[in-house]
């Protein structure tokens, strides 16, 4: 395929007028046929920068799928998916991952994809169930490879690469330095291309030019009442659209954590590896709305997720290792923008050795501060499968129940539900009068989340 056909799509779909060095070099490797090992940290824009390539080496349809992308987490999957259908347009892109309905994905892949973006267990379950031939397939991308070893994937792997015989290329990325190459991955003078800033590495966490480190002392060693004084001072200055991220040691801690805001006033979301599919879910998508300006995370959400205006990220707890440090510092200061990192320390805790700053600030402790979004998520019982289309969702909200194109922001639309967001004083009123009301002929739950 050539660049004029693809590069228009990468400007007028996804609002890039032009390519940063990264993904102008990986455009131009596209002709040279080697395997890539690209190394670049999160928020430099890897994913444009591997489907580049991919652009080029696709033939016209065939029935067959020619490329397949593996990545370690759903949320990335359905990440790079959105990413690669933009650029794609006219090539039929399949998701697969863990929390959607199998036989809604058997029934995607009737019609054979070109591309398919899934998680190692998903795409190995439905080689094995025969849903998916992947004998064809001439492009193997394993995005954010350091993560899928670090989650002990490498038996699924194993087993997918021995059905891919007909792999001619492989393009690895991941956000720090591979020092192995497991011996299931047949890398043939492989390409590597370098773009993590020379700060990162070596093990250094040191924090780039962009990002500010500050060392936030509390007098005790339960820091709940010093993580509310410093929310307090962080959204004292900026606007509820500023997103936050506090990152947790542990399941338990977070629910802690969480609890207590919620107890003093502060609107949040929680995020760990317990909650079910569907409840990790909603909180991302109120997170990334704005309709939550707070999510309380454990390492979970360190990586793989694309979020903008991540203005701050806090460490509860410390991390335990420098490259942990590295990717939850990674959600903030994205690409171009600027972002603040704060710890929080304990009386007698010391700092980590490889955490690279002495500016440390006062705060003052607080056991109250109430902070809410102007919008509000509202949750409906359709989706895709149900037909139902932005425009519907928009439409009714409209004309039926009267609510201003004004007060109605951003809506996801997934298989079989869809998460828009309204003003919040209307919130009620649309959960109330949307579930008594018929959508597309038929009524639905409509629910504020």
């Amino acid at each position: 395929m050539r660049e004029k056909e693809f590069l228009p799509n990468v400007r007028e779909r996804l609002g890039i007028e032009s390519l940063n060095p990264m993904q102008r070099k990986m455009l131009d490797t596209a002709a040279e046929g080697r395997d890539i090992i690209l190394l670049s940290p999160t928020g430099s824009g890897k994913t444009l920068a591997f489907t580049l390539p991919l652009m080029k080496a696709l033939r016209p349809s065939t029935g067959r799928v020619q490329v397949v992308i593996i990545a370690p987490s759903r949320e990335l999957v359905v990440q790079v998916a959105g990413i690669v259908r933009e650029v794609a347009r006219g090539f039929k892109v399949t998701a697969l991952y863990g929390g959607h309905k199998v036989e809604d994905e058997k029934n995607s892949l009737s019609v054979t994809p070109d591309i398919v973006v899934a998680t190692p267990g998903r795409l190995l379950d439905h080689a094995v169930r025969r849903n998916i031939d992947l004998l064809p397939v001439r492009i193997l991308v394993l995005d954010e490879f350091d993560k899928c070893l670090e989650l002990g994937f490498d038996e699924e792997m194993s087993k997918i690469l021995k059905r891919l015989k007909n792999v001619s290329r492989i393009i690895l990325t991941s956000a720090t330095s591979v020092e192995t190459i497991p011996d299931y991955l047949p890398l043939r003078d492989p390409l590597t291309l370098d773009f993590i800033p020379e700060a990162d590495k070596a093990g250094s966490s040191s924090p780039r030019s962009r990002m500010k480190i500050h060392l936030v002392e509390s007098d005790h060693r339960d820091k709940l009442e010093t993580l509310l004084g410093l929310l307090k001072e962080i959204y004292a200055s900026v606007g509820t659209d500023h997103r936050t991220i506090i990152f947790v040691n542990h399941r338990e801690s977070a629910e802690r954590v969480y609890d207590f805001l919620r107890k003093a006033g502060v609107d949040c979301a929680l995020y760990h590896g317990a909650l079910d599919q569907h409840d990790r879910e909603k909180a991302l998508i109120r997170f990334d709305n704005g309709s939550t300006p707070i999510l309380v995370a454990t390492d979970l959400a360190a990586r793989g997720l694309d979020i903008e205006n991540i203005g701050s990220v806090i460490h509860y707890h410390q991390p335990l290792t420098p490259e942990v440090f590295t990717h939850r510092n990674g959600r903030t200061a994205r690409v171009d923008a600027e972002g603040d990192v704060y710890l929080l320390l304990g009386p007698e805790e010391e700092v980590k050795p490889f955490v690279d700053s002495d500016v440390r600030m006062e705060v003052k402790p607080a056991d109250r501060f109430k902070l809410k979004s102007p919008i509000a998520s509202i949750y409906i019982s359709a989706g895709k499968k149900e037909k139902l289309s932005k425009g519907d969702i928009l439409g009714f909200l409209t004309k039926d129940l009267g609510i201003e194109a004004s007060q109605v922001g951003k809506i996801d639309l997934s298989d079989h539900s869809a998460i828009v967001t309204v003003a919040a004083d209307k919130a009620d009123f649309v959960a109330r009068e949307g579930s008594a009301r018929k959508i597309k002929g038929e009524r639905r739950k409509f629910s504020k989340i």
